[in-house]
């Protein structure tokens, strides 16, 4: 492990944190998708506010980490438990929601702490399975996630503003 590499649990204090780099690591990701910027822009207010980040955190099945590189916040990850869904069979199924790490620091491995942490904690709270939903031309996110035990189980679309997109739904068995 990096040492310069840390997670926390994020809490209601850190709403606008992770707002802020929300908004920022969307638009490195998928802004260059968006033909009307003004697509992207009402995404973000719907989605990553900060009083949306907040209600997030404070609800009960939803757990939030920090990722921070020599003490700076750099990524964060949301965990959603009890999140079934229609392209992954079993059952104590939760949702990877929400890895995302500012593309400067992205081969600092902090994407890999906050995922290994997610996980972790997935198991910790009884999850036999955790499942996600990765842009189908996201070739190095897909990869990361084939690279840690993930599988391709299916798929599914998206529609955001004018803008159609196509996922892959991923899985890991956690037991």
């Amino acid at each position: 492990m990096n040492s310069l590499v840390q997670t926390k649990i994020a809490t209601i204090e850190d709403a606008e944190t992770i707002s802020a780099l929300a908004k920022i690591t969307f638009a490195e990701t998928f802004g260059h998708y968006f033909r009307d910027p003004k697509d992207l822009l009402s995404y973000f207010d719907r989605t990553f506010s900060v009083e949306k980040i907040s209600d997030s955190i404070q609800k009960e099945n939803n757990i939030f980490w920090l990722g921070f590189y020599e003490d700076h916040a750099v990524g964060y990850a949301k965990l959603k438990l009890n999140s079934p869904s229609p392209f992954v069979s079993g059952k104590n199924l939760s949702q990877l929601q929400k890895i995302y790490v500012l593309k400067n620091f992205l081969s600092q491995k902090v994407g890999l702490e906050l995922q290994e942490t997610l996980l972790a904690s997935a198991k910790e709270n009884g999850s036999e399975t955790v499942w996600l939903s990765v842009l189908k031309q996201n070739e190095r996110a897909k990869g990361f996630y084939l690279k840690n035990g993930f599988e391709v189980v299916g798929e599914h679309d998206f529609q955001i503003g004018k803008e159609h997109f196509e996922f892959d739904v991923m899985q890991k068995e956690l037991i």
